[in-house]
């Protein structure tokens, strides 16, 4: 018998709340504020499979250290709820919708497939390498607007990239402040992040930096597309969000870094998609 809320659980579906939003806003910047619900559904069905064989992945890939990390006992695999057979089939089957889905937008994104699967598929095994693995990470969501925009419209443009550059670092910063509570855990498995790289205060302090050149280049997206002055509001909001969430964590106090921080982070990529949306409305 399946366990579809362990299979839920295990690549925690409601996490697509930090990609989603922005492959439908890359949607709809590429189709001049009107993208099909053709198009839409099957970005959607893409974007949601692709990240959860991408998570499964991870997840496979790291069970024998989660099983020795008490923050991770939650997870599916550690508790025993998937098999790592289950979890193989579940990967194959999620990869499976996901080439369906691409083979339904524009004849392009089957041939770029494989070069936007390369950063999570590489991503599980990058914190082995270097304490840089968190925009590897934020590379891999990163392609969830490259795949809304090329979906639709079929061109690489300059806002794209920079819109997938902004995403990128956004991930990659939260993921290295929210990763270097595990600095001790990581060092004690010769695991690599920024806080084992430079400390955890050096990775705040990196995470502070990207976070400004990310704001930035959302600002610059709006600038390159002439958007309407609402979407401005969604990226002050974005700041503000991203402001705060630096503003209660510290490098030595992580006791505010709970779940509901974790989600917190959501509210970026939904004021953006949704004040990029009113630009075009109004």
């Amino acid at each position: 018998m399946i366990n579809i809320k362990a299979h839920i659980n295990n690549v925690a579906l409601h996490h697509t709340i930090f990609d989603l939003p922005f492959a439908f806003m890359a949607a709809l910047l590429a189709a001049g504020g009107q993208p099909s619900l053709h198009d839409l559904f099957w970005i959607a069905l893409a974007i949601t499979t692709g990240r959860a064989a991408a998570l499964a992945m991870d997840n496979l890939a790291d069970v024998k250290y989660d099983s020795q990390q008490p923050r991770m006992q939650y997870r599916a695999m550690v508790k025993g709820d998937i098999s790592k057979r289950e979890a193989k089939i579940f990967i194959v089957i999620c990869l499976g919708l996901m080439v369906a889905s691409v083979t339904q937008l524009h004849p392009i994104c089957i041939y770029l497939l494989p070069i936007a699967a390369i950063p999570f598929m590489i991503y599980p095994f990058m914190k082995r390498f270097t304490g840089w693995c968190h925009l590897f990470l934020g590379l891999a969501i990163g392609m969830a607007p490259a795949g809304g925009w090329v979906g639709v419209s079929g061109q690489i443009t300059a806002p794209m990239v920079l819109l997938c550059i902004a995403v990128a670092l956004w991930i990659g910063a939260f993921d290295a402040m929210y990763g270097a509570q595990d600095e001790a855990f990581d060092k004690s498995q010769g695991l690599h992040s920024l806080a084992t790289e430079y400390g955890a205060e050096g990775a705040f302090k990196i995470a502070v930096a990207l976070h400004i050149v990310c704001v930035a280049c959302f600002f610059a997206v709006g600038v390159m597309l002439q958007l309407h002055w609402l979407y401005y509001i969604g990226v002050g909001i974005a700041a503000g969000t991203l402001v705060y969430q630096h503003k209660i964590v510290s490098p030595t106090d992580f006791s505010r870094v709970t779940q509901r921080y974790f989600m917190r982070n959501g509210i970026v990529s939904v004021a953006i998609c949704v004040c990029t949306w009113l630009s075009f409305l109004f």
